[in-house]
């Protein structure tokens, strides 16, 4: 027992994440074509981002701009390394490699973007963790295709992913195949992640018109396209580590009522398990099968399936925590918002400004829950709390809130590794301020260094560190053990 230390280990990958369509902007630049995301409208806390089929002058289109990393990677990348970054999540951007999905040859020019963003990355001595689909497929596909219900966008896929592994091999060790890929079970990832238009255009909301049926053999076609994946990769370089993406919801019984406590079970299982299961193990799980039985849902899975899913088992697993939420056989409970889904309030815990509770010891609670059954190294790539930020009169941000919140979730990772958890890596969730995926607004920010812009798209794009950039340097130089807050601690927002 004297060898039971309670630190990061060494090498630990401290970083940030963000994701291409919510930064990059320059979205008609360089031969890219449309993606899903390029058709959303900006939305607020209280209105849901439409869908357009077409895109509608006088609409504001968040992701057409983002933040122009596109022009201005070379500071942006200056202000990580600055900021001592072992590792920066990102993704390619699928419809600039392919702008049509189905595109014969890749765009060029695309490719030597990401080229060029790989060569500033490792000027600064950070290692890329590249998400290879995040919320963005190439619209055509939608279109033509219906997305991912259809079979051969698998083949898209798997010829974007051979294109980005050969052409990166030597620069980019960390792939994940999808973004928050669990977001299928649930109607609000149907165009989000699948690519499936609804009827009409439509709005990007929880009750968005849903077809399980059609959902889940979507989700099926990802699994292949991943496991597919995976097989690839490592026959292109071996040492490639390709894992997956989890938003897990965390949920908790409200009562000890065991119709709450089995509820509490069975959500864990669908909205995180499946998936995981899946791409961890290699195949589907009982429950799942149950479900699907039991809901009249008929996956068409031709007989070599199996074999696919279990020869492309992932490496390591990853997912994004922000919050949790309860679940309760009691439907007259309240109700409550998270990432991604909604559950009922927790009497203890304190909410955002957006309704998302604020649960550091979930996490422990979900790292340990994860790797006690996967037993595969994990990393947290989002986390993070999503405020509105005031700019002083002499121009600083003083996002004390957000300090308080990263640090007793940094403490929380700390004892789930002394609890045995194999932890390698933390990029917490717009390291720069970016668009919102949910709402597309630009003031519910998350980055350590902020951004000119607003929710309407004007401002100069001006970057600037705020407190929380020099608290999160002095986390990474001293590898998780200087926590101390700059000045006297505020309340979480």
């Amino acid at each position: 027992m004297n060898n039971w230390i309670k630190a990061f280990p060494e090498g630990f990958l401290w970083g940030g994440a963000t994701a291409a369509n919510q930064l990059e902007g320059g979205y008609n630049a360089g031969g890219k074509g449309l993606s899903t995301a390029d058709m959303l409208t900006a939305g607020t806390h209280d209105t849901p981002r439409r869908i357009t089929p077409e895109l509608e002058e006088r609409l504001n289109y968040p992701s057409h701009e983002a933040i122009d990393f596109y022009h201005r990677y070379e500071e942006d990348i200056r202000l990580f390394g600055e900021m001592g970054f072992k590792v920066f999540r990102m993704s390619i951007a699928w419809s600039r490699i392919f702008p049509n999905g189905d595109d014969s040859q890749p765009n060029e020019e695309g490719l030597k973007f990401y080229d060029r963003v790989f060569a500033e990355l490792k000027k600064h001595n950070i290692e890329p963790l590249v998400t290879i689909s995040h919320y963005e497929t190439p619209f055509n596909l939608a279109k033509r295709y219906n997305g991912w219900s259809d079979r051969r966008v698998v083949d898209f896929y798997v010829k974007y992913c051979e294109v980005i592994f050969s052409r990166y091999k030597d620069v980019v060790k960390y792939w994940l195949t999808f973004n928050e890929i669990n977001i299928m079970t649930l109607p609000f990832g149907t165009f989000m992640a699948g690519a499936m238009l609804p009827e009409g255009g439509g709005e990007l909301t929880m009750s968005i018109k849903d077809n399980e049926q059609l959902r889940y053999q979507a989700l099926h076609h990802q699994f292949i396209a991943s496991a597919k994946a995976v097989k690839l990769g490592h026959s292109i370089n071996p040492e490639f580590k390709i894992g997956c993406m989890i938003a897990y919801m965390c949920s908790y019984p409200l009562t000890c009522n065991p119709d709450d406590v089995l509820l509490a079970q069975e959500k864990d299982n669908l909205s995180n398990f499946l998936c995981g299961d899946v791409q961890v193990r290699g195949a589907y799980p009982g429950f799942a099968k149950r479900y699907f039985k039991e809901h009249g849902i008929e996956l068409e899975m031709p007989e070599e399936d199996e074999d696919i899913l279990k020869a492309g088992r992932v490496d390591f697993y990853t997912f994004s925590y922000y919050s949790s939420t309860c679940v309760s056989a009691d439907p007259n409970q309240e109700q409550i918002g998270g990432n991604m889904s909604m559950g009922l309030k927790n009497p203890y815990l304190k909410a955002s400004a957006w309704e998302w509770q604020i649960d550091p010891k979930g996490l422990r609670w979900a790292l340990n829950n994860i790797y006690n059954r996967y037993q595969i190294p994990m990393m947290v790539v989002e986390n993070g709390l999503g405020a509105v930020d005031i700019v002083e009169e002499d121009g600083s941000i003083n996002d004390l809130y957000r300090i308080d919140y990263l640090k007793q979730h940094v403490e929380e990772m700390k004892e789930a590794i002394a609890d045995g958890v194999e932890l390698a890596g933390y990029t917490p969730w717009g390291c720069i301020d970016l668009v919102s995926a949910g709402t597309g607004e630009m003031k519910k920010r998350y980055g350590f260094i902020h951004v000119d812009k607003d929710n309407e798209g004007k401002g100069t794009l001006a970057r600037t560190p705020k407190k929380s950039f020099y608290w999160y340097k002095q986390v990474i130089e001293s590898n998780g053990e200087d926590l101390n807050m700059p000045e006297a601690q505020n309340t979480l927002v």
